[in-house]
């Protein structure tokens, strides 16, 4: 009998009920709420008399439409400008509030993009189902959990039975053999995957990502590759278990502690793919291949590398995909075979749930330390993922290097990643962004978005265009 991969392993742990129809209900450890998604689910159980099957498997906190700015915040509830943010961030509080259940509201201190919250809070455990009203919870995949977004009325139906209904789905391995370059980040790898098996690449399938470059990886790494597993085409990603997911669990408050820990960690061990374990499609990638990305499309696929150019459709032979790229190019207001580092920049964003932890920040504060933010940018941002990683970056000293720079330094939250508070990009103005999305109107009405690292945003927002990060990084070891 052929060895198991990590999501059959995760599947058949938390298998309730299999039907003939090709539906499973499956159990749900862990639900993460936010204000968005969650008014309805709390509605439903209202009317329907229900509580919550287990309130404490249920963990909240406000993050899509927060606002970012300190006079905004430090008024609380009542400096929301925006009426209806206002109205969804009380309703989440209310909700919590009366169905028991736990929240980090919007002055604590542990609040922020509920992606980071989970991990950084230790309610995201190797082993966990996890769900959220939210395709990016393929996140916390990272540690070794099966999480997927879900629709509003799923959220209701775990809320009340800690179960969902799901098909299996295939099983694909994304091996990154050898080493990076220096330079090189999580955030071009997973651009390079995308580009290269496309955003319907993944349809259907569980994507496991493994190899060398993978394992090198830090577990915030790690993240970010998972997050943007759903932008090629899975519901799911995964990184197995080692002893640096072990490391970063240990003393998360949510976490099992002492000698209950050590016995998860022999059990979490487990939590990696059989060697003999087979795959329905298995993709190869050479890390030393990956050089910075940048996307200059309306789909995370259409990417590029920095020393590229914006494609030619007349040289496309299938006749879809020209098409898709000249509307791309049109919405864009670029030019083919325009060299992406000749693409001018007026927005800057370092944040959301793909790049605001501590180590996206530093990566970007190296870059930008010593320089001033180019004169043609109009407002370069950068907003920590959590309050936990705005203390500890300004413990670092992070904040004064970008304020000295000309960045601003925010309050956490999801901010201009998806436009639903007052971060919006402007018509026709382009935006170096380190978010997952690049659609059409995702960071506001018309804006232009082109998905990078942290690092590449921040060399972005000094040259007011696109540059190679690893030549400046060259310049600065030089030097030193």
């Amino acid at each position: 009998m052929a060895g198991k991969t990590l999501y059959d392993k995760l599947w058949d742990s938390h298998l309730v009920k299999q039907r003939d129809d090709g539906t499973a209900l499956i159990y749900i450890d862990r639900q993460l709420i936010h204000e968005v998604t969650s008014p309805q689910a709390f509605e439903g159980l209202r009317l329907a008399k229900r509580k919550p099957w287990r309130a404490d498997a249920n963990l909240a906190t406000p993050d899509h439409n927060i606002p970012t700015t300190k006079a905004e915040r430090s008024r609380g509830l009542e400096g929301i400008m925006d009426p209806v943010s206002r109205i969804q961030v009380k309703t989440l509080d209310d909700n919590c509030k009366s169905f028991g259940i736990t929240e980090l509201d919007m002055n604590d201190i542990r609040q922020g993009i509920v992606h980071v919250v989970g991990p950084e809070q230790g309610a995201t455990l190797p082993g966990m189902t996890i769900v959220c009203g939210d395709s990016h919870t393929s996140t916390h995949g990272a540690l070794g959990a099966l999480a997927h977004g879900i629709g509003t009325s799923e959220v209701e139906h775990v809320m009340a039975t800690q179960c969902l209904i799901q098909r299996k789905m295939k099983n694909m391995l994304v091996r990154v053999d050898g080493n990076l370059n220096p330079g090189v980040t999580a955030k071009d790898i997973v651009l390079a995957i995308i580009g290269e098996i496309g955003t319907a690449g993944g349809t259907g399938y569980t994507i496991e990502f493994g190899g060398d470059a993978i394992q090198s990886l830090s577990i915030e790494g790690r993240m970010t590759v998972c997050n943007m597993a759903i932008e090629a085409g899975a519901r799911a990603g995964l990184i197995g278990v080692d002893e640096t997911t072990i490391d970063y669990m240990r003393g998360r408050p949510f976490a099992p502690q002492g000698e209950m820990f050590d016995k998860a960690a022999e059990a979490w061990r487990d939590l990696v793919s059989d060697a003999d374990a087979e795959f329905d499609r298995v993709v190869v990638i050479d890390a030393a291949d990956i050089i910075p990305q940048v996307t200059w499309g309306t789909s995370p696929e259409m990417v590029a590398p920095v020393t590229g150019e914006v494609p030619d459709p007349d040289a496309e032979t299938n006749a879809g995909k020209a098409e898709n790229i000249r509307q791309a190019l049109k919405y864009m207001g670029l030019t083919p075979k325009t060299a992406i580092r000749d693409i001018e920049l007026q927005y800057v964003f370092i944040g959301s749930c793909t790049n605001s932890r501590i180590e996206d920040l530093r990566a970007a504060a190296a870059v930008v330390k010593g320089h001033k933010v180019a004169a043609n940018i109009e407002l370069a941002m950068v907003v920590p993922g959590s309050g936990l990683v705005k203390k500890q970056a300004e413990e670092e000293g992070l904040d004064k290097i970008f304020l000295e720079a000309g960045l601003e330094w925010r309050e956490p939250g999801c901010s201009m990643c998806l436009a639903m508070n007052a971060d919006q990009l402007p018509m026709g103005k382009h935006c170096a962004s380190t978010s997952n999305r690049n659609f059409e109107g995702r960071q506001g009405f018309g804006g232009r978005t082109h998905l990078v690292s942290p690092a590449m945003a921040a060399a972005a927002a000094i040259h007011g265009r696109f540059v190679d990060v690893r030549d400046m990084l060259l310049e600065k070891a030089a030097t030193h």
